[in-house]
């Protein structure tokens, strides 16, 4: 199994739009369950800590395979979602390690 973990901030002008942003990016990714073969678990948690140092938004998925993870990268759902995307963050952070 390969574990896949993105974290993000999220840009906004006010708190408001910041935390729209963060809906939509929450809402893409939720909208890829059970629509990309080797995708096993999907879960976007939103930060809570408040802490100056957190990211905004969190990405964890589980895939079968490399292969998977692979496939998923290029995968016209996933595509889409990053297209949608494109714009609301301003840092981005990546971590996959297999168990």
């Amino acid at each position: 199994m390969v574990k896949h973990i993105v974290m993000w901030n999220i840009q906004g002008s006010s708190d408001a739009g910041k935390a729209a942003a963060i809906d939509r990016v929450k809402a893409a990714f939720e909208a890829l369950r059970s629509k990309i073969p080797g995708l096993l678990h999907i879960e976007i948690g939103v930060d809570r800590s408040g802490v100056d140092y957190a990211c905004d938004v969190v990405l964890y998925s589980e895939f079968e395979s490399q292969a998977a993870l692979d496939a998923y990268a290029m995968h016209p759902e996933h595509l889409r979602v990053r297209q949608d995307i494109e714009g609301l963050r301003v840092a981005r952070h990546q971590v996959d390690y297999a168990t």
